[in-house]
């Protein structure tokens, strides 16, 4: 690609996303399209569809010629967007090498805590950045492929066979998603390369590439001593507390004091991992933990930074996420609870499998209950996590390539902690498949919390940097 080629390119990426792309992302963030898990009447309620539909409209407008694009839907599961597109030819062969192009368009629950000129459903845009919910995790995927494809298109460059696939169930554990894979898998076509937006970035001076994810194993927590609660002078001291018991419990999985979880729980970690660490340290050192809004005089502990960069990619982790069974602290009369119900997720190591996981921690909790409490673990989805398999010579150079034109530095490596069911799928079903997982997720963006951001620069950079995969991609094919 001459520099003057590259310059054209990068400008019209750049002009398509303020003048198309931003526009549009300002809408989706209008459309609280929650997860499946978090609304239970999503289909009745229909955002998922409206967020499809609008997504999909949008790409239409991009200038891919040859172009299949629809938003499809099983019966009872959110639809995804699908497209194929021919290679740079015109050549739409599903037998001829594919990359896979992935992102999600669900969204994570509202969350307290935003600022208070910040609504999570109110787009807002202020020093670089897009707040609202949904704009980095992940709406902005679809705009980042298509870009990417449309400005090699008019600018003559050639790229391979391209498939999108944007799901609608990313959130909830993605457990729509092996349905679709299925229905669609003679049109997937044979994937070379599967290139993910929805990871995230140590900071946001040059390109990030995930080689691992954790999996996840969550499960609501139920301890029940009565079926009504009880005066607490009158029950305490006989009936033994809900909650007391709901600690024994936890004890038997992560211990209080240093928060070090079962034995079942861990993985032995790859050399590689601990050198990937070792440099992420040298170039972030303890900005790695400060990105956290900390309270005062709060921290981590004394550890080494890349200590805390493995136990966030490579050790198992837990946390209470939702507490069910008592009321609010003003509303809190002297009653002994007759039930406390928990969910629990745990951050798993990326090669631990997660359903055997799974069962021995559902067992662990529920066997030989104190005092006679009825406690049940019930489980949702487990996922196991992902490792991605050694780099290719081509991909390696190609990323090296990107980051240095695009971010004027080098490409880094990292594992990551948080979880991206796909991944795995794609890689038990693609053995030979090399991955460029990557993603806008950087310091403070907070996807899952408040305030969530995408930052805009960011996102334009990281679709320049697709088009230098997809034609480094074509090169690597056309030897074959």
């Amino acid at each position: 690609m001459t520099d003057n080629t590259h310059t054209q390119m990068h400008s019209q990426i750049y002009d398509r996303w303020n003048a198309s792309a931003l526009p549009t992302l300002h809408e989706y963030i209008r459309i609280p399209n929650k997860s499946p898990v978090f609304d239970e009447s999503w289909e009745a309620n229909g955002y998922m569809d409206q967020a499809a539909r609008m997504l999909c409209d949008w790409a239409q407008t991009a200038d891919i010629e040859g172009m299949q694009l629809e938003v499809f839907k099983l019966p009872g599961r959110t639809p995804i967007i699908f497209a194929e597109i021919p290679d740079s030819n015109g050549v739409n062969n599903p037998t001829d090498p594919t990359v896979l192009l992935y992102g999600h368009y669900d969204k994570q629950p509202e969350f307290a805590g935003w600022r208070e000129d910040l609504d999570p459903w109110v787009p807002h845009e202020e020093d670089g950045k897009l707040y609202g919910r949904g704009g980095a995790d992940d709406g902005y995927a679809i705009f980042a492929s298509l870009l990417s494809i449309e400005a090699m298109r008019q600018h003559g460059r050639p790229h391979p066979r391209c498939v999108m696939l944007i799901e609608g169930c990313e959130e909830s554990g993605s457990f729509d998603l092996p349905a679709y894979v299925e229905a669609k898998k003679d049109r997937i076509g044979q994937a070379e390369l599967v290139i993910c937006l929805d990871a995230e970035c140590g900071d946001y001076d040059r390109l990030w590439v995930t080689t691992s994810l954790r999996g996840m194993l969550p499960g609501v927590l139920r301890v029940k001593m009565m079926n009504e609660g009880q005066h607490s002078g009158a029950a305490g001291g006989v009936v033994p507390s809900t909650f007391r018991i709901l600690r024994h419990l936890m004890e038997r999985v992560e211990k209080a004091a240093d928060g070090s979880l079962h034995e079942v729980l861990h993985a032995e970690i790859p050399e590689q991992a601990q050198e990937d660490a070792n440099k992420m340290a040298q170039v972030l050192g303890t900005a790695f933990t400060d990105k956290y809004p900390w309270v005062e005089g709060a921290g981590p502990g004394d550890l080494d930074p890349s200590e805390h960069m493995l136990a966030n990619a490579w050790k198992p982790s837990m946390e209470t996420v939702g507490i069910s069974g008592a009321p609010e602290v003003e509303n809190a009369g002297n009653t002994l609870r007759p039930e406390t119900v928990v969910k629990l997720v745990f951050r798993l190591p990326p090669t631990l499998e997660a359903e055997p996981a799974a069962a021995q921690i559902k067992e662990i909790l529920e066997t030989d209950p104190p005092y006679g409490a009825e406690v049940t673990f019930d489980l949702e989805h487990p996922q196991t996590g992902w490792r991605a398999p050694t780099e290719a010579p081509w991909l390696t150079r190609a990323l090296q390539g990107a980051s240095s034109r695009f971010f004027g530095r080098e490409v880094m490596y990292m594992g990551t902690g948080g979880t991206i069911p796909f991944m795995n799928m794609l890689g038990d079903a693609y053995p030979n498949t090399q991955f460029f997982v990557t993603g806008v997720l950087g310091p403070n963006s907070n996807a899952h919390g408040p305030n969530e951001f995408l930052h805009i620069e960011t996102a334009r950079r990281l679709t320049c940097c697709v088009t230098h995969v997809l034609e480094a991609a074509w090169s690597e094919f056309a030897q074959r």
